[in-house]
């Protein structure tokens, strides 16, 4: 979800502000997934390089996150939508936490759609945290090296249940992943968009869903072979 300090520097407004004005793309994309009969979306929130910003945006952040789980959490229950998050969430400041925590458990039952926030994420510190923690299973005996194939380092990742992407989308013109998911997105299309998150409509994204749908996806074989399927 990209664009929010440039959508504020154009408003002429602080960045905070924009982050603000983010919330509303985020009601829009969840939205537009539910209509399309999407299942799972996954929103790159928060990254471990956020945490060099400017302390006073980093501390405005995380106020803003408490209030909108705060508001948002009783249409979230009502829609039947699961709340998840993945990245190290222990570093988030223990008001965050909990108010995340809650409103993920009040939700668990729910089953219309599971909108993931990746907080405190990246990619590579999920694939160290892999490393390490498999490093140990094999150190311990539980885990020989010749038994990790795919299935064992995608359980062991921080998205262990979870799909992974078929769509990526990027706002905000960048074409680039920015360390999101990266064992994951291996086979996953990826969609650039130059509109800002603040202006990001469910209109937006069903232009993306429908030039996914024009895409042909081989997974490495030849078109012959995925017209015969």
């Amino acid at each position: 979800m990209d664009g929010n300090g440039r959508w504020a520097e154009q408003h002429g407004e602080a960045r905070i502000v924009g982050h603000m004005n983010g919330v509303q793309g985020v009601r829009e994309a969840l939205t537009g997934c539910t209509e399309a009969g999407v299942r799972w979306l996954t929103l790159y929130a928060f990254s471990t390089e956020n945490w060099n910003r400017p302390q006073a945006e980093v501390e405005a952040l995380m106020d803003l996150l408490v209030r909108t789980v705060v508001n948002e959490i009783d249409e979230l229950h009502q829609n039947s939508v699961r709340l998840r998050a993945i990245g190290d969430l222990d570093s988030l400041p223990a008001n965050c936490r909990a108010t995340l925590d809650e409103a993920i458990a009040r939700t668990a039952g729910n089953t219309r759609i599971t909108l993931t926030l990746a907080l405190s994420y990246s990619a590579r510190w999920e694939i160290i945290r892999m490393a390490k923690r498999l490093a140990g299973e094999a150190r311990a005996g539980r885990l020989a090296p010749d038994a990790i194939d795919e299935k064992v380092v995608s359980d062991a990742l921080a998205t262990s249940g979870m799909p992974d992407p078929e769509l990526l989308i990027r706002t905000s013109g960048e074409q680039r992943v920015s360390n999101f998911l990266l064992w994951q997105i291996a086979y996953a299309e990826l969609w650039f968009t130059p509109v800002l998150w603040p202006d990001f409509r469910k209109e937006h994204l069903f232009q993306a869903i429908l030039d996914y749908q024009g895409r042909e996806r081989r997974f490495g074989k030849t078109s012959q072979q995925v017209a015969t399927r």
